[in-house]
């Protein structure tokens, strides 16, 4: 009875800690928007005036902007895009570096699937459409958010796009790829997995995350949450949020359940009671995005999931942990993000519970260990599960001279998973070495080539 205390008294204080650490990051983020637009013509001439984001020239006797295929840039969890919060840049201000880049604003907890949608409409424009089997099963309308204009109109297989994701951001866009080429869009007969010529993934959540179980999710099942966790915590703000519907903070920030209609003038007083139990909404279906991130939910994903052979695909994978006699443990203290630093620890540590069935056959917990503070770094290399996708590990840019379609790089960097977002002071100068490559190498691929080199044997164990 004393030790079942003690570890409820510890469980809580986690839960405390964790959710006012994250609590205050979030505010202090969101108050940051708030202050950088007050003095918005000072903040112009900032952003102007730091050389090493200015936008690279393209020479007009070479290349036509307008002929460049699109860079879209697709946040993960909780992002946001070109319109929200402000000043404030998701990929700060990494959009900069090249003048045909679109941020585009998805829901930041929907799930996977109607991110996609949202992708799809927003660059070629439309009444986005969730499709009718799936908004039934999910409980929400079929029908969303109005782009009168697409942001990319003329996108089609002549004229490709380049996608580049962060985190959840990264199956948003194999997913969105895998709809093109199974022609999912009502109305666009035509599509196909060739609309999409590169996928470069940025801590790319591939194979789901063991920190999902660490904030709530219930490992027997990877969809249910845990009675008294971070993320119920995190629900009923989502819910009430949602419910006040006050346009003026949905003007900076929307978690994108628009689709679901929770505002109070929808649901009344009863309808927050409701989702507050966690009876309606999209916690009770399942179709919001950490179900997605877990384990068990990324294989159900990846188990419909192609790696097309005349695209391109590129993985940075972040990792902040190491060796240390012969134990898993954080590579610095002042290096990781204060919000990540418990997480790095705890993923670390992570053991999968011996009464729980594991998630696929051949688990092991040592497997999982290394990680950024947010996803796994088995899980950000290459579509592993169910089936292993062709990879092929990169030690330095300068092996690939020249990439092969149909095949996953990856290259391990030393950083936690927001270290090349929001705020480019905290990764210095690798955060424009890394940006620089992936833009230069979007610009590589303008046209399809049938002859490729590889710069060491691939593998698809």
């Amino acid at each position: 009875m004393i030790r079942w205390w003690w570890v409820s008294a510890f469980q809580l204080a986690e839960l405390f800690v964790s959710s006012m650490v994250h609590l205050l990051y979030g505010f202090y983020v969101y108050s940051t928007a708030v202050a950088g637009d007050l003095p918005q013509a000072l903040s112009d001439r900032i952003f102007k005036a730091n050389a090493s984001l200015e936008v690279k020239r393209q020479d007009p006797s070479k290349t036509n902007v307008d002929d460049l295929p699109p860079i879209v840039l697709v946040h993960g969890i909780f992002g946001f895009g070109k319109g929200k919060f402000g000043s404030v840049s998701y990929f700060a201000g990494a959009e900069k570096k090249d003048e045909r880049v679109l941020v585009p604003d998805l829901g930041s907890l929907t799930s996977i699937y109607d991110r996609a949608r949202e992708l799809f409409y927003y660059l070629k424009g439309g009444r986005v459409d969730y499709g009718e089997e799936h908004s039934k099963a999910s409980g929400h309308s079929q029908f969303g958010r109005l782009y009168e204009q697409g942001h990319y109109p003329e996108w089609d297989a002549d004229h490709p796009i380049h996608i580049v994701g962060h985190s959840a951001g990264a199956q948003v866009a194999r997913v969105l790829q895998q709809m093109l080429a199974d022609k999912a869009f009502k109305g666009y007969e035509n599509t196909s997995e060739n609309w999409v010529l590169s996928i470069t993934a940025l801590s790319g959540a591939f194979n789901g995350t063991t920190r999902t179980y660490l904030d709530g999710m219930l490992p027997e099942d990877g969809r249910n949450l845990k009675p008294l966790c971070l993320l119920q915590l995190l629900r009923l703000g989502v819910v009430i949020y949602d419910w006040l519907d006050i346009p003026l903070l949905k003007a900076y920030y929307n978690f994108g359940f628009d689709h679901f209609n929770l505002s109070w003038r929808n649901v009344g007083l009863w309808g927050l009671v409701d989702c507050l139990l966690g009876n309606a909404g999209p916690w009770a279906t399942g179709d919001w995005i950490l179900p997605d991130l877990t384990i068990q939910g990324a294989m159900k994903l990846n188990s419909s999931l192609q790696t097309f052979p005349n695209t391109f695909y590129f993985s940075y994978v972040t990792k902040r942990t190491r060796k240390f006699l012969g134990v898993t443990v954080p590579s610095g203290i002042l290096s990781i993000h204060p919000m990540l630093f418990l997480r790095v620890l705890q993923m670390s540590l992570y053991r999968h519970p011996i009464d729980v069935p594991p998630p696929y056959k051949g688990y092991r917990d040592e497997d999982w260990l290394d990680n950024d503070g947010a996803l796994n770094t088995i899980s950000m290399t290459h579509p592993r599960l169910p089936v292993e996708h062709l990879s092929c590990r990169v030690l330095n840019d300068s092996e690939c001279l020249s990439l092969q379609p149909g095949i996953w790089y990856y290259k391990i960097v030393e950083g936690d998973h927001i270290l090349f977002i929001l705020n480019r002071e905290r990764a210095g100068v690798e955060f424009d070495v890394l940006y620089d490559s992936i833009f230069e190498r979007c610009r590589k691929h303008i046209l399809k080539k049938t002859t490729q080199t590889i710069p060491n044997q691939a593998t698809n164990a």
